[in-house]
């Protein structure tokens, strides 16, 4: 028995039971389609948050009031002995390793400009901060860099916030109330979007000792440091952990690199992940039990065909082969069915919501496919086994 007869008999055989062949193959088909538009969500997701962090960089390093508590929590954020000040951010950048610096001070305040009103996020930064944001001037310029004691009222407008107050009019030198502080506005942002769902259009910034004066507080939020990239990072935090500890006498304050936190993003993904194919395995598992039952009423309802196939000379290897091909095709027409659909659905999912991040990966699309036709062969393997033990004669007298 040649290949091409293996394929006409599976075929003939396959055709001939259409409603059977497709049931069969539904179950396949259902396990593949949910592994492919999970893992396309799955891995959308990862590439969206690394595509985020790569816009900030990893060679920034972040430094919070507080040390970790015991629930996982920054006491800092509720209390602490000594809070970071902008001397703690100067003092960091006078370290030779460190490139770039910014205070954060974030807090939520109504504006008037323009005859107009609106509440709005401000955040108190420094001259540094579009380093790390990711961001670019659209009009003007960025805070200056002026003394970080007492630096001068300017407010750098989200493209937004801009929209809003002033509409398609140039608003640089216009006056603005800021929580019923005066401020002049010397520059507006580049729509930027969403930074890790944080809307950064919609928001203001001004310089953070103002921050500070605004939501009458001595301590900053964050500190955000940036190192050049000759520079290990352990070396950085160890210098900026001996520096600060010098200044507080004790340590108090909380550091994280970007790399941690993009280790500790993979490790959460690499879980979901898991869960995804575990969650799929077991749709084509189901797929694979159902392929078993199939192939084994169909040794049964076939076992004259079988007997007449042996009676003109095909060896037991030849019906052991035609029964593992028609589980592979099932499978695989499963398979193929389960890839279209779940592409597809990954597609049109990100067509009707654009914000949600989905990006098809061809190896999950080869492994689910390769899965498939795994199960499919392993489901064959004992009918086929069956029907290859029949003996001729036994089996014509089934007729």
């Amino acid at each position: 028995m040649t290949t091409a007869d293996i394929i006409a008999f599976t075929s003939r055989s396959v055709l001939s039971h259409r409603l059977r062949s497709s049931l069969t193959a539904l179950g396949i088909a259902i396990g593949v389609a949910a592994v492919v538009l999970l893992t396309s969500l799955g891995e959308g997701l990862n590439q969206f948050l690394l595509q985020e962090f790569s816009q900030i960089g990893t060679n920034s390093i972040a430094i919070n009031p507080g040390r970790p508590g015991t629930f996982g929590v920054s006491t800092g954020v509720i209390n602490t002995v000594r809070p970071l000040t902008i001397e703690d951010g100067e003092a960091l950048a006078r370290l030779p390793q460190i490139k770039a610096w910014t205070p954060i001070r974030a807090g939520v305040a109504d504006l008037e400009g323009n005859r107009r009103q609106r509440t709005t996020s401000v955040m108190g930064v420094g001259p540094g901060a579009p380093i790390f944001f990711g961001m670019n001037t659209a009009l003007g310029k960025f805070l200056p860099p002026d003394d970080p004691q007492s630096p001068r009222p300017f407010v750098v407008l989200g493209s937004k916030v801009r929209q809003d107050m002033y509409g398609d009019s140039n608003p640089l030198g216009e006056r603005m109330r800021i929580g019923g502080s005066r401020f002049q506005v010397i520059g507006v942002m580049e729509s930027r979007g969403n930074l890790l769902g944080f809307d950064l259009d919609d928001l203001v910034f001004i310089p953070a000792a103002r921050a500070l004066e605004l939501f009458n507080t001595r301590g900053l939020m964050e500190i955000d440091v940036q190192h050049y990239g000759n520079y290990p990072a352990d070396e950085v935090v160890a210098a900026v952990k001996r520096l600060l500890i010098a200044r507080h006498g004790h340590e108090d304050f909380s550091i994280v690199t970007q790399q941690q936190v993009m280790d500790t993003m993979d490790s959460v993904l690499d879980v979901l992940k898991f869960a995804v194919a575990a969650l799929g395995s077991i749709s084509l598992l189901v797929g694979g039990v159902g392929i078993f039952t199939i192939m084994t009423i169909a040794v049964r309802e076939r076992r004259p065909e079988i007997g007449l196939l042996r009676a003109i000379g095909s060896t037991r290897r030849h019906v052991q082969e035609l029964f593992l091909a028609e589980s592979i095709v099932l499978a695989s027409l499963g398979g193929f069915i389960g890839l279209v659909v779940g592409a597809g659905g990954a597609l049109l999912l990100g067509v009707a919501v654009p914000a949600l991040p989905v990006t098809i990966s061809i190896p999950y699309l080869l492994g689910a496919l390769a899965l498939a036709i795994i199960i499919g062969l392993v489901a064959g393997v004992l009918p086929a086994h069956r029907a290859a033990a029949l003996e001729p004669l036994e089996a014509l007298r089934a007729e």
